[in-house]
């Protein structure tokens, strides 16, 4: 038996059930759609620490919002807002990797109210990802209470203090942090529906390419 036939069942097992159908629309060979990714190794792992970082800071925000604290009210506070400042660079950084790494198109046979309500879903995060954090900053700046970040570094202020101003803000954050569990539970929902009812594909996208 020759090397290349050996060989050949191995590369048969590369063409996943994913790859597969990308094959039938696309005609393209399995084994070449199973090699093409639609995420970037970047883009997934920038996916992946976000949500690990965000999806904490909604439940940790109502507790400390709440001063269901007790004892570690103070260092919730500061967790919190460390986490914050950490959001802000890496979902900067997201968006310019987004923005010169297109991810690949959604499957055709997805119907067009489901493509908008995805697109429409995941803008409406980054934007809020973007100014929620910098709301907090401003409301804690105004209120002038510390933003140390991990306890290495701590943010200027930059906004004058103004307490009645810092609890608006505050009030604004807290309204923005709901809006973010709703399009969060949304997005969640979603990749379920895609992988449990749909079957295709779209959340392995972001966990094998």
């Amino acid at each position: 038996m020759s090397d290349a036939t050996c060989r050949k069942p191995a590369l048969d097992h590369l063409a996943s059930p994913v790859a597969d159908r990308v094959a039938r629309l696309t005609g393209v060979p399995a084994t070449d759609a199973a090699a093409a990714s639609a995420y970037t190794m970047t883009a997934r792992i920038l996916h992946w620490v976000m949500a690990i970082l965000i999806v904490p800071m909604i439940p940790l925000g109502f507790v400390i919002a709440n001063d269901w604290g007790g004892p570690l009210q103070e260092p919730l506070y500061d967790l919190h807002r460390s986490v914050g400042a950490l959001i802000i660079p890496l979902v900067l950084l997201r968006l310019i990797w987004r923005r010169t790494h297109p991810p690949a198109s959604l499957p055709d046979d997805i119907p067009e109210i489901q493509r908008f309500a995805a697109h429409a879903t995941h803008w409406c995060l980054y934007a809020l990802l973007v100014a929620q954090p910098i709301i907090g900053w401003i409301a804690t700046s105004a209120y002038r209470a510390p933003i140390t970040v991990l306890g290495w570094f701590e943010l200027p202020p930059i906004w004058p203090e103004n307490r009645p101003f810092s609890e608006q803000m505050f009030a604004v954050h807290g309204l923005l942090g709901t809006v973010i569990a709703g399009l969060v539970a949304a997005h969640i929902a979603a990749a379920l529906f895609h992988h449990f009812v749909r079957r295709d594909g779209i959340l392995l996208r972001m966990i094998s390419g």
